[in-house]
């Protein structure tokens, strides 16, 4: 005796999303962090430690 099943078979289609605004957003504001760091490092050396 041969069974049938009925088997429902539900597809998904994932879709990544990139938001590009939020990625550009986020390297301006890493960008200006390594600006400021490297800004204080140049003030240090050019003009605090001729001082000594």
């Amino acid at each position: 005796m041969a069974t049938q099943r009925n088997l429902d078979i539900e597809e998904r289609h994932v879709e990544k999303k990139s938001d590009t605004s939020l990625v550009a957003s986020t390297f301006i504001k890493y960008a200006a962090y390594v600006l400021i760091f490297f800004g204080a490092l140049y003030f240090l050396v050019r003009y605090v430690f001729p001082m000594f």
